[in-house]
């Protein structure tokens, strides 16, 4: 490689450019090594300078600068998202304990619930009741409780009722089912008769729906009662 090879084949540009093959690149430096002074008839510094200029006026950092670290590489923000990352922790221990606290009361509640005995009761109560045959109704018709435990002797009177087998269905309201009574039949008088303790059932209002069991055995809506539970 020579100054005139290097004139006819624009090796400088190329190599400027990034365009020349690896070994004419390799060659072009060798040969600029052993003739420094070509650089300066070449006028690469003045270039050089140029392009210098150029990245000045765009903006452009120099390609010795160190490139900026990307935000999310700061140590500001690593130690923060630790720091959340932290909180978030603590914060779900501290959710997943008192979930579990919660849990251990509603278990200890429902065993509680379930080993209670009913409270003896000290006096019997007899009621006779008038069931509505218009409709249920969510006021309650008499209450029962109240004070000491007593066995409420319901008298529910269905002696106008052409059925003489019934069913009753024990709803407390707006909560759930309570229990289904089958087979209920009218005692002489045309009474249906039910004994409760009242603390059998927890305070609030129960709905009776009765229905009389027709000669196929199907149950028909026949008369409702509420009833009123107090503690």
């Amino acid at each position: 490689m020579d100054r005139d090879f290097i004139a006819r084949n624009q090796v400088v540009e190329r190599y400027l450019s990034g365009r020349l093959p690896l070994k004419g690149a390799t060659d072009f430096e060798r040969f600029c090594h052993d003739n420094p002074q070509l650089l300066d008839e070449i006028g690469l510094p003045e270039r050089v300078n140029a392009g210098l200029r150029l990245l000045e006026a765009s903006g452009k950092p120099e390609p010795w600068q160190e490139k900026a670290t990307p935000a999310w590489q700061k140590p500001q923000v690593t130690i923060g998202l630790a720091a959340a990352v932290a909180v978030l922790c603590l914060t779900l221990l501290m959710v997943g304990g008192s979930n579990a606290g919660k849990n251990r009361q509603i278990t200890a509640l429902n065993k509680q619930m379930l080993e209670q005995a009913l409270d003896p009761a000290t006096s019997t109560r007899e009621i006779r009741v008038l069931p509505s045959r218009s409709g249920a109704s969510n006021t309650p018709a008499i209450t029962i409780g109240g004070g000491a435990a007593q066995l409420a002797d319901l008298k529910i009177d269905e002696s106008r009722s052409p059925y003489h087998s019934f069913r009753l269905t024990i709803d407390r309201i707006d909560q759930g089912r309570v229990a289904i009574i089958t087979n209920v039949g009218k005692d002489s008088n045309g009474n249906l008769r039910l004994a409760l303790n009242s603390s059998a059932l927890g305070p609030g209002a129960y709905q009776f729906t009765i229905e009389g069991i027709n000669w196929r055995g199907e149950p028909e809506p026949d008369s409702w009662v509420t009833i009123g539970v107090a503690r």
